[in-house]
């Protein structure tokens, strides 16, 4: 069954192992969502914590240590399933040596049920001859109470640890049956989860194949699309050549409109100066007369003011033009000449070589239809060979003759569900008669102690002591004779018990905790001479492959797939169906007919390339810009009028007030007025030409040059699209090709990805062994191991009990006789008082005959205890 799982998983793997060899590792394909593999939520959680009585787990794992502290044999194992039984006689000694623990404490437990029921059975006819305890005489010795106390704390601390090894056994009892009822849903949700597993591959299956459309739709888009994605790479290729011709023709035609706005703006300024400079001299000339006619006036001779008149008339040599506008050169020629380059539009050309040249995508897309067609004719037949390929296998088939074989198996397990409880109930019957049995004992002892302990009188001879003593020391007698008649079947239990559950906790859970007991059967040869690995040969009859058990458990409870699991790529070699490049070879075939003709794009008409040289013709650099510059660094006038007048207006105020201040406050007006109304136009079409002067100088300064650098650009890019572009297709075709097989790419590493990891998650299986580890060792085999442990504790003690309660006894049971002293014979006398029948007639209030000769008799005084010399010799 499982080699048919095995061959479900064999179409994902194939489309996730077909190789691309020629996809490139950064290749800068697009990212395809797959989405999610669709799976189960399994129901199994194979983990068991005990709770409160895990510590009595572990106090009896640590007894198995000290019992069987060897390490696993797995050599031993080994060879032993190796080897024949003739063979096999020289190992028994290392199996003795490894089992050294168990046979010792087996030893003595078959020597504790032997000799208990004889030492018991001796014990019992030596106290009716008597001995051992049996005679009903005390000897009164001074150290009695201390004994009494000791023995009767050593006998309850006893008796409270047997309380305590009953409980251990009853709670592991009960352990036990609680977890028995737990067993049917464990086996019932590791089969769910078996089925969800054995339903959801199929799924699977048919999810990872169907995500094939997602690659099929992004590469039939991009198909769609070769003209915006092929295209666009040639169009990037080319354009880092040809974008820079076309943006330097376009930046000639701003040049063109600065150069003309410059022209302009030059002849314009150069007319408003010339014709203010004409104007600025004659009101100049009129001013400075004006001054000169008022400085003759004769208040300016007298010596009081003629310094003053002196100072103004040396300034009236400044108020004249300072630059000469009317020998500059005129522009009117360049700017007709740039008016007539104007006339053509050089942006519109341009543009049209842009879109000549953004037309690609359309010359891509329309001269590569034929090969867009055959490759989605490939497509087609890769979407044909998946389909017909995952129709090759009964998977559904399969998957459901699986499902069903669990059901059945599932209805033959529960059919025992009965029988195992019944059994159960009879071994919890049974344990809990065992654990009666100590508390029977249990409840002698603690009523003999209690019954003695208040009963006991200190006071009252040995003979003399009173019911409820005497009750008490009979009571711990019972629980002594009881403990010999059982201790030996509760010993007989303890061994078998311990010998079965020890060496399954030590050779079955223990090496399947660390993984030992996997090496034991995945050694080669172990399980079958005629298989070098057992497990592969099993499922696949190959027993050559390289496959273990463990490995199975550890990828399993990896939630790995069943595929990378089982390993089935040894098995299933799907690359011989879809070998090596099925999509790139196939792809790159189709597209190494790819030709793409650029040569009708044009990048600058004849008329652009015309009208760049005419500009370049235009006389802009032949003006003498040197003269112009010189011309404008100069001032409108060679004093600043401003300045003048203030300076007049000052000289003015150093004079007394009178007709001659007044007439040089009016000059001072008027020249302020020639200044704003004359000087400051100029000094703004001066300002202009400057500007504009600078602006051609910029212009003209490397024009030829640059027309020349833009017109071999442009030429340099019309010859690469017309005899270099094909390189270019050649180099973004691959890059187109790896793009589309990097989808594929994608696709497979998705595949593989959840092959390993979500198709057919075989973590049911590995819950299967894990439960099966719990029901043995966690549920039976340490609840077992629990039992004997406490049971075993119990027995042990018996013994001791045996003979504290045998001591105890005495101290508490009422003598037949006692040792006393005769105050008046002096010679010892021994009372026979229980022999004839009577008691103390102070207790019982009967008439003793033998007493009766004895007046006022009083044993307390006449008869005080005291240590007296046996009667017999060996006392």
């Amino acid at each position: 069954m499982v080699g048919k799982v095995g061959i479900v998983i064999l179409l994902c793997l194939g489309s996730a192992s077909s190789e691309l060899r020629a996809a490139d590792q950064d290749s800068q394909s697009g990212t395809l969502d797959f989405g999610f593999v669709p799976s189960g939520v399994y129901e199994t959680h194979a983990y068991y914590e005990p709770g409160p009585i895990g510590i009595l787990f572990h106090m009896v794992h640590a007894f198995l240590y000290v019992v069987q502290p060897n390490p696993f044999p797995r050599d031993l194992i080994t060879k032993l399933a190796k080897e024949k039984y003739g063979t096999l006689q020289a190992q028994y000694q290392k199996a003795i040596y490894y089992e050294m623990g168990f046979v010792v404490c087996a030893a003595l437990g078959a020597l504790f049920v032997l000799l208990v029921p004889l030492v018991g059975l001796c014990f019992c006819m030596c106290r009716c001859c008597d001995n051992c305890g049996g005679e009903m005489h005390q000897r009164q010795r001074k150290n009695a109470d201390c004994k009494r106390g000791f023995f009767t704390g050593m006998l309850a601390v006893t008796s409270f640890i047997i309380t305590l090894g009953v409980l251990c056994a009853y709670a592991a009892n009960q352990n036990l049956s609680s977890h028995v009822k737990s067993m049917k849903r464990l086996v019932d949700t590791n089969m769910r989860d078996l089925k969800l597993f054995a339903n959801d591959i199929p799924v699977q299956i048919d999810y990872v194949t169907a995500q094939y459309t997602v690659v099929k739709k992004k590469v039939l888009s991009d198909l769609d699309n070769i003209g915006a994605l092929l295209g666009s790479g040639i169009h990037s290729q080319l354009g880092k050549e040809v974008l820079p011709a076309l943006d330097g023709a376009l930046s000639v035609t701003e040049a063109m409109q600065e150069t003309r706005e410059a022209l302009e703006n030059v002849r314009t300024a150069l007319h408003t100066l010339q014709d203010g400079t004409g104007k600025l001299q004659a009101e100049l000339n009129g001013i400075r007369s004006s001054l000169r006619h008022t400085l003759n006036d004769p208040a300016c001779f007298d010596s009081a003011v003629s310094h003053t008149c002196s100072n103004v008339r040396g300034t009236l040599s400044q108020l004249v033009i300072g630059a000469n506008f009317s020998a500059l050169p005129d522009v009117s020629g360049e700017l007709a000449r740039v008016d007539g380059v104007l006339k053509t539009d050089l942006s519109n050309i341009v543009q049209k070589g842009y879109l000549s040249f953004n037309d690609t995508h359309s010359l891509v897309k329309q001269q590569t239809k034929d090969v867009v067609s055959g490759a989605q004719d490939i497509l087609d037949g890769i979407s044909t060979n998946i389909a017909s390929f995952s129709k090759m296998f009964p998977i559904h088939t399969s998957m459901y003759n699986f499902t069903v074989y669990l059901t059945q198996s599932q209805v033959k397990i529960e059919v025992f569900y009965p029988q195992i409880e019944l059994m159960d109930f009879y071994r919890w019957t049974g344990c809990i008669a065992i654990c009666c049995l100590l508390v029977l004992i249990l409840s002698f002892n603690f009523l003999g102690l209690l019954c003695g302990y208040c009963g006991y009188d200190k006071h009252a001879s040995p003979t003399t002591r009173g019911c409820l003593s005497n009750m008490g020391g009979n009571l711990l007698m019972a629980g002594a004779g009881f403990s010999f008649i059982f201790s030996w079947v509760l010993m007989g239990v303890v061994t078998v018990t311990f010998v079965v559950g020890g060496n399954v906790e030590k050779l079955l859970c223990e090496p399947f905790e660390n993984r030992e007991l996997f090496k034991v059967i995945d050694a080669p040869y172990a399980a079958n001479p005629d298989m070098k690995n057992f497990l592969p040969g099993m499922l696949f009859q190959n027993p050559q492959i390289n496959l273990t058990l463990e490995s199975v458990y550890s990828n399993c409870k990896e939630d790995k797939g069943v595929f990378s699991a089982l390993k089935l790529d040894n098995i299933f070699h799907v690359n011989r169906f879809l070998n090596s490049s099925v999509y790139t070879r196939d792809m790159a075939r189709v597209f190494e007919d790819v030709k793409v003709d650029l040569k009708g794009i044009v990048l600058l008409e004849p008329a652009g390339r015309q009208n760049l040289i005419n500009f370049a013709n235009a006389g802009v650099g032949e003006i003498n810009y040197a003269a112009f510059l010189a011309e404008v660094n100069k001032g409108v006038t060679r004093v600043d009028l401003l300045a003048f007048a203030s300076k007049l207006e000052a000289l003015a105020d150093e004079l007394p007030r009178g007709a001659l201040e007044n007439a040089l406050k009016g000059h001072a007006t008027i020249v302020r007025q020639i200044h704003s109304q004359r000087v400051v136009p100029m000094e703004q079409a001066m300002n202009t030409l400057s500007q504009s002067i600078v602006t051609l100088q910029r212009t003209a300064s490397d024009l030829p040059a640059k027309i020349t650098n833009i017109l071999n650009a442009i030429d340099a890019a019309e010859y690469l699209i017309t005899h270099n572009a094909t390189q270019v297709v050649k180099q973004e075709t691959s890059k187109y090709i790896l793009n589309i097989v990097g989808y594929f790419k994608q696709y497979i590493e998705w595949a593989k990805n959840s092959i390993e990891l979500d198709v057919g998650v075989c973590k049911p299986l590995s819950n299967v062994m894990d439960t099966a580890d719990i029901i043995a060792c966690s549920f039976i085999a340490d609840s077992v191991n629990a039992f004997w442990f406490g049971l075993g504790c119990c027995t042990v003690l018996l013994i001791p009990n045996i003979i504290l309660s045998v001591k105890l006894a005495k101290f508490y049971r009422r003598m037949d006789t006692e040792d006393v002293y005769d105050d008046v014979t002096i010679p010892m006398k021994i009372m026979e008082i229980g022999n004839n029948g009577y008691h103390n007639q102070h207790l019982q209030c009967i008439p003793n005959p033998v007493m009766a000769s004895v007046s006022t008799y009083d044993t307390m005084t006449r008869f005080p205890r005291a240590s007296a010399p046996p009667r017999h010799a060996d006392w």
